[in-house]
Parts: structure tokens; sequence; C-alpha cells
């Protein structure tokens, strides 16, 4: 594993695009302060930009980064400590829609200037972060409007020829449910998007 982390990493420097397995479905990811790496994305995708993609975090320091001000009940969602690991297991990762997002691509930031974020777990995708430092992207391995692969061999053609590197871990894990999408605004209110 560490060997993937390393190569990903390093295309992932020179602004290169990756294909790699998330705590959901395969992504596609890049350094979410790289306007342009992202721009690779969207066109990739034949997605328009105003539809923003979300970025992994792998904690509290990434996230204040990227936030100023966190409301309190993000930190009461996000902690699923106090429950048993089979009661986290039956919890969908959950994705977190933020306001005022800074340090990270203008591009990535949604017309409300909103952005979601989810903390991950998953040991790629947490060692890699450990490694960048910053926020990564990631978006479905598929083409805009297009179904989400459930697994490595259902991602298309033109998306594995698209990217600049595919990780070799998980090929033939299926997928898991997709995130629990919550909006969260600074004044507290909380809307779920998609369960």
């Amino acid at each position: 594993m560490n060997d993937e982390v390393h190569k990903a990493f390093e295309i992932i420097q020179q602004g290169g695009i990756i294909l790699y397995p998330t705590d959901t479905v395969w992504g596609i990811g890049c350094d979410a302060t790289n306007a342009e790496a992202v721009a690779k994305i969207y066109k990739l995708k034949k997605r328009i930009e105003t539809q923003s993609m979300i970025v992994l975090m792998n904690g509290e320091k990434m996230m204040y980064n990227v936030f100023k001000d966190i409301p309190e009940v993000a930190w009461q969602i996000m902690d699923l400590s106090d429950l048993s690991e089979s009661e986290q297991a039956a919890q969908n990762p959950i994705t977190l829609i933020l306001d005022k997002p800074r340090n990270v691509a203008p591009n990535l930031i949604a017309p409300d200037n909103t952005l979601g974020i989810r903390i991950v777990k998953e040991p790629f995708c947490f060692k890699l972060l450990e490694k960048m430092k910053i926020p990564l992207v990631s978006t479905s391995a598929n083409i805009s409007g297009q179904p989400t692969p459930k697994s490595f061999k259902e991602i298309s053609p033109e998306i594995i020829k698209g990217v600049d590197y595919i990780v070799n871990l998980q090929r033939d894990k299926i997928a898991g449910k997709p995130s629990t999408i919550i909006k969260l605004t600074n004044d507290s209110q909380v809307k779920v998007i998609r369960k």
C-alpha cells in the first residue's frame, strides 16, 4: 500500500489526476488546491463546473485550514466514536456541506459559497492525505449523468484512459452505499440532501 500511496502522491504533486478506491465508490481525485487539475476532472467527467465536487480530509487540522467557522453540530454528526464497531459499520459515510470554504481551488466551490467534505478512515485515502497535507478531490468515476460504477470493472474505458494514474488496490471490491449528504449552515441549520 505504501508504494501506491507514494505513486499517487507523485502524480498529484505534478498536477495529475488519479483513479482510486475510497470508503464508498471508486473516485477520481487531484490536489484540491490546484484549479487546473480540478478543471481536468470536470472535463473528463463532462460535468459543468457549477456542479461542485467534494473533497476528502483526514481530520480536524485540515478542516480548520479550509473552514474558519465550523458549526458545533458538524463535530456531533461526525463523532461516531462512542458507537460500537457494528453500529459504525451500519452508518453510511457522511459528507458535510459547509459554508465559506477557503484555501481550495475556486472551481471547487459551489455557487452558494459552500463545499462538501468527508473525513476518511479508509487506509489508502487516509495515508495519501497524511502525505499530501491538503484535501483530495473526490468524485465518482463516471461521465456525468451515467450510473456510478459499483466496482472497478464497471468504470468506463473513457475514464480509465483519461486519468494519469490508477491505484492498484481493491480492484475486486464491490462498493458500499454512497455517503449520506448533510448541509450545515454557519447558523446551525441542518438539511439532509441524500440519505
